[in-house]
């Protein structure tokens, strides 16, 4: 199924930026979760159901230069969907 990106920004921060974007997001999930993304002139507005699919995924990419480490936060659900109950697979310590 081809991929249509709706919205993207990558900025270099400092770590306790990148931790205040995520508390925000986890208000929005936590209250309506209504999410608008917006910067660079664009922006999209969506609204994360009840339950959806959440992935963590930490990765390492070699290749001609220094390895990179990554940890990206997926959240994944169908559209117009209202959402289920779903196990909690992940923690963080």
């Amino acid at each position: 199924m081809p991929e249509e990106v709706l919205f993207k920004s990558e900025t270099r921060q400092d770590r306790s930026e990148i931790a205040a974007h995520l508390r925000e997001v986890a208000g929005k999930l936590d209250a309506d979760g209504e999410l608008t993304l917006a910067g660079g002139g664009e922006s999209v507005t969506m609204v994360v159901p009840a339950t959806a699919t959440f992935e963590v995924k930490a990765e390492r990419e070699t290749g001609s230069g220094p390895d990179e480490l990554s940890v990206e936060f997926e959240i994944e659900w169908d559209e117009g969907a209202d959402g289920d109950a779903a196990d909690s697979g992940f923690s963080v310590e």
